[in-house]
């Protein structure tokens, strides 16, 4: 299984990445980041250029997860083990989108599978994409059994 983690917005060198890189580099499975920048001046211009731009980097045949605080909020176990069915299913490709500060367009979210949250906080971004790669690794160590994992 491939994950693609389509992001708007540059790491250009910001704190989060670091921590990100060593999380990716503990993955079982092959990572593509595509990043998409719009300098629109007015938000919804912005918000639908992002999503336009998302949409054409979504891998064929992906499973899309949209990061959104509107969406789901599940526990670590569940994350890995929706990660296990989809895996099980014959899933190529899970899609992971985070979006800009404007966030996705309804027409986007229709695409999504699923929505999910990493709570009703605001992060950063960039700081959203090192927490993804983590919860990443955590399924990837919950699923193999590996002791890194030790919630409950």
């Amino acid at each position: 299984m491939k994950i693609a983690i389509l992001a708007v917005g540059k790491m250009k060198g910001d704190p989060a990445a670091g921590l990100y890189e060593t999380y990716v580099a503990r993955l079982p499975w092959k990572v593509a980041l595509t990043e998409v920048e719009d300098k629109s001046r007015s938000a919804a211009e912005r918000q639908a250029s992002e999503c336009r731009k998302l949409l054409a980097a979504l891998p064929k045949d992906a499973v899309l997860i949209a990061l959104d605080p509107r969406g789901r909020e599940i526990s670590s176990e569940d994350f890995a083990r929706a990660i296990d069915k989809w895996r099980a299913e014959g899933t190529k490709t899970l899609a992971f989108a985070i979006g800009g500060a404007d966030g996705f367009t309804n027409e986007f979210r229709s695409h999504a599978k699923v929505a999910l949250s990493f709570g009703p906080m605001t992060w950063p971004h960039l700081l959203a994409r090192a927490m993804l790669a983590e919860q990443l690794y955590r399924a990837s160590a919950i699923l193999s059994g590996h002791p890194y994992h030790r919630g409950g």
